[in-house]
């Protein structure tokens, strides 16, 4: 797999977005994402026949970079269309396309981020899927949801991710325990793993950053929590988000996980050492180990991966990866949506897999041999199954990074979990939702 490109993106597209309050920032429920299965058609309709012209699309450095490789056979099928692609750094990507946009001077196709791109879902912006472009059914649901709203399709998926449980096999065969199955299981085994040697049980990210606030999300869901209201209103303070924050404070308070570290970046070093034993992360991590550990078959003989726990509702995870757009404005439709069409059959993604360890969002890619002689990716794809697409809101990497620093708060002691909760519910009532188009 490649480098951390991948939460890399994220973490700087995330950021972009939390200053994005820009004209175009549409905004939806969390509930909107079940219209996805009955959504409306768009009148636009897209023909076999070969694409012509130019088609100008965008993305972002990391998992686009092999779109050139990745392209050749649809170019080759189209001997009349020019493909220009243009690689922006993550850092700039989502200020300069929403600038390109505000002035008119946007490309055809261009990349968006599921877990960030709510304010891109406006007419105004992109233009509606044509129906029978693509089967909706044929992605993970919570991947096609998040482009949906008000029942209108303004993207399709590209490539998935999400995060489940990573640990280490060999202390945990050492200490004769399975991968835990619900919330309650989860500090017994992680304890375990010390007790086979490891300093602490879980390698928790100390960034109290967008990316807590998003495992808090994570955990409340787990506990059978919703973040909107049916309402489309904040619903932050509940009993379900003070047992999510509970349950990751246990963590640091029990002695499994340490305050101290380790940050994103040491994740991988300290797993290898022994110094932590598990993660909760994304698939990116499974090709790097061995890189890690500076010996070429580690990983296979050291690690495990399993979903996440269950809590009191289920072992739901979050939905996350990359997403192409039609630009409204774009000039030439009909070629651009030909290329998405291609960029979202099973074969182009398991090639953006072969290229660059993407990991497919149609879930039938999953069964090609490339993917599937992996062992160790069976994790997530069970885990992908499960998974929701987090509030269609512009203001919501706001409220997941200030739900990042409470949980901070509350795992060091500063802080009772019901003092976040109202914390958090009032800081989100305090930026709002946006305005619903």
């Amino acid at each position: 797999m490649p480098n951390l490109s991948r939460r890399t993106a994220l973490r700087l597209t995330a950021g972009m977005a939390l200053g994005a309050a820009l004209p175009l920032a549409g905004c939806g429920r969390e509930g909107d994402a079940a219209a996805a299965s009955g959504a409306k058609k768009s009148a636009e309709k897209i023909d076999t026949s070969p694409a012509t012209g130019t088609v100008n699309v965008w993305a972002a450095q990391g998992d686009a970079d092999v779109l050139g490789t990745v392209v050749k056979p649809f170019k080759a099928a189209n001997p009349d269309l020019v493909v220009k692609t243009t690689l922006i750094p993550n850092a700039e990507y989502y200020t300069k396309l929403q600038a390109a946009i505000a002035a008119g001077k946007g490309p055809d196709v261009a990349q968006f981020f599921p877990e960030s791109q709510a304010q891109f879902l406006d007419p105004s912006t992109l233009r509606p899927v044509p129906d029978g472009l693509v089967a909706p059914g044929s992605f993970f649901k919570s991947l096609w949801d998040a482009g949906v709203v008000d029942e209108v399709a303004y993207t399709v998926p590209w490539y998935a991710y999400t995060y489940a449980l990573v640990y280490r096999s060999d202390l945990a065969k050492k200490a004769g325990v399975e991968a835990p199955t619900v919330w309650a299981d989860m500090e017994p085994f992680l304890k375990a793993l010390q007790s086979a040697g490891a300093t602490h049980g879980l390698g928790a990210d100390i960034g109290w950053d967008i990316f807590n606030g998003q495992d808090a999300a994570m955990y409340a869901w787990q506990a059978g929590g919703s973040l909107v209201g049916s309402d489309g209103k904040w619903n932050l303070n509940t009993p379900q988000m003070v047992d999510a924050l509970k349950y990751n404070a246990a963590f640091f308070t029990a002695g499994t996980a340490d305050t101290g570290g380790p940050t994103f970046l040491d994740a991988q070093p300290y797993f290898v050492s022994g110094r932590t034993a598990s993660m909760i992360t994304g698939p990116w991590v499974i090709g790097q180990l061995d890189t890690a550990a500076k010996k070429s078959g580690w990983t296979a003989s050291h690690v495990a991966t399993a979903p996440l726990p269950a809590g009191a509702s289920s072992s739901v995870s979050f939905s996350a990866g990359g997403t192409w757009g039609v630009l409204a404005d774009s000039g030439n439709t009909d070629a651009a949506w030909k290329l998405v069409r291609y960029l979202a059959k099973p074969s182009t993604q398991v090639a953006q897999y072969k290229a660059y360890s993407s990991m497919p969002a149609v879930i039938s890619a999953w069964d090609d041999p490339a993917i599937k002689s992996q062992p160790l990716l069976d994790a997530f794809f069970t885990q992908l199954k499960t998974t929701r697409a987090f509030p269609q809101i512009s203001t919501w990497q706001q409220v997941a990074t200030r739900l990042g620093k409470e949980m901070e708060a509350v795992a060091k002691g500063k802080q009772t979990a019901a003092e976040a909760a109202a914390n958090i519910q009032a800081y989100a009532e305090s930026v709002g939702t946006g305005t619903k188009r």
